[in-house]
């Protein structure tokens, strides 16, 4: 289908993802912009994604409570590996988040390791990128970080499936998108791309400050649901090139 080649799966060619991770492989992410002309954003785009949040660049912004709001419900949804990673999408009606007015529906969510995002340059263990759609199509996404501890409640839940995903989409059943804590006291915004290719531009992204934990079990499972040379998915941090990254403080309520 088209969005099979919208997310650089080739699917006559047995499943070959034309892009990499690997840099000596040619196909790496310095390379990604070059592979295919619709990825030409990877190579010259100026909203590049993943950044590093550092202290000294954020604009701090307390008493915003319009930053993200979350509204979901439970819906079929399904599991699949995409070959360079898993992903959970719902079906139906799972709900939004809505920033400053506007409604974004739930899409999908799946897993980098380790994370994407850096904060003061520090990498952390995996991060969850959980996806969404406004009615114009544009997207949102918010970016959970993860350092190894307890395991996480969400990939607890689905531990079963990941490990006998293939590249077959198979049912989870309804699933609550609840299961995905994260705090949303602290979070960081910015206008930036998606990480993978066609990287496009636009999206607006939502990093939550606060990290959880991940067990080392659970991220194994995730390397091991992914092809070879997969193991490690996370594209380098991208220039900041001037952008404004904001850290909205929620007041506290006494």
């Amino acid at each position: 289908s088209g969005r099979d080649e919208l997310i650089g799966f080739k699917r006559a060619t047995n499943d070959t993802i034309t892009f990499s991770y690997i840099e000596a492989t040619g196909r790496g992410p310095s390379n990604w912009g070059q592979l295919d002309p619709k990825w030409k954003a990877c190579g010259d785009g100026k909203l590049q994604s993943p950044i590093d949040l550092l202290d000294q660049n954020v604009k701090v912004l307390y008493g915003q409570e319009d930053q993200l709001r979350r509204d979901y419900k439970p819906a079929k949804a399904t599991i699949v590996s995409r070959g360079y990673d898993v992903m959970v999408s719902w079906k139906g009606d799972a709900g939004k988040i809505t920033i400053n007015g506007t409604d974004y529906n739930l899409q999908h969510s799946h897993w980098h390791v380790p994370s994407e995002h850096t904060f003061n340059s520090k990498t952390y263990d995996m991060e969850l990128h959980i996806v969404h759609a406004n009615s114009l199509g544009e997207t949102a996404v918010v970016g959970v970080l993860y350092k190894y501890g307890e395991p996480d409640p969400f990939l607890s839940k689905l531990s079963p499936y990941i490990k006998s995903v293939t590249k077959q989409e198979k049912s989870l059943g309804i699933l609550s998108p609840d299961k995905i804590e994260f705090g949303s006291r602290n979070l960081y915004r910015y206008i930036g791309s998606l990480s993978t290719p066609p990287c496009s531009e636009g999206v607006i992204w939502t990093v939550v400050k606060e990290v959880g934990t991940v067990s080392r079990e659970q991220v194994q499972l995730l390397r091991d649901a992914v092809d070879d040379g997969y193991q490690a998915n996370a594209r380098p941090v991208q220039p900041l090139n001037g952008r404004v990254v904001n850290l909205f403080i929620r007041s506290m309520d006494f």
